[in-house]
């Protein structure tokens, strides 16, 4: 890819282009395949008696607001999963008393959902052992450092994802020509 005979010793913009793509994709690869093969232990030990995998997920994110509520669009943003499946998953904590529907005072069609004391408590304590199979699953190939590293470029990354709109990152893979060339 980087002949200096065809580019007098420096890559091509398309050459360079190619170069970070490919960086970035097998970079990409390797978090994905990280993450599925982390997230199946993680599912193979979580103790769902109480609540599945994705409850638990809802419950999470509820208990990370103030109040212990948000809206139901702000929950299903956190969330990998469709509205329709979060209506339907909130509707089944409900009723078993973990969360609660309110109406939103701010907008007559919105749905505040909020956890209840139970589902607190319910959540709680399946977050202790769910939280020390994380840190044997995520600790067992990392030290503290690197542990550090991780969250900072997971930090990074998603920033950086959510800053930029599909037109910005459509825009930046559009051929520009070569300087040199033109």
């Amino acid at each position: 890819m980087w002949d200096d005979r065809t580019t007098g010793g420096s890559a091509t913009v398309d050459e360079t282009r190619r170069t970070e793509k490919a960086t970035a994709v097998a970079a990409w690869e390797a978090l994905f395949r990280a993450q599925v093969t982390v997230m199946r232990a993680l599912n193979a030990d979580f103790p769902a008696d109480d609540i599945s995998f994705n409850e638990y997920d809802v419950c999470f994110n509820l208990s990370t607001q103030p109040g212990r509520r948000c809206r139901m669009r702000e929950l299903t943003g956190h969330l990998l999963l469709t509205q329709p499946s979060v209506s339907r998953l909130v509707d089944r904590l409900t009723a078993r008393g973990i969360v609660e529907k309110q109406p939103d005072p701010t907008d007559a069609r919105g749905v505040i959902v909020a956890l209840t004391a139970h589902g607190f408590d319910v959540y709680r304590s399946v977050a202790v052992q769910h939280a020390q199979t994380i840190a044997d699953q995520v600790g067992a190939g990392l030290d503290d450092s690197e542990l550090r590293t991780l969250t900072e470029l997971c930090t990074k990354l998603r920033t950086a994802a959510a800053a930029t709109s599909p037109r910005q990152a459509e825009a930046r893979s559009a051929v520009t020509p070569d300087p040199a060339t033109v």
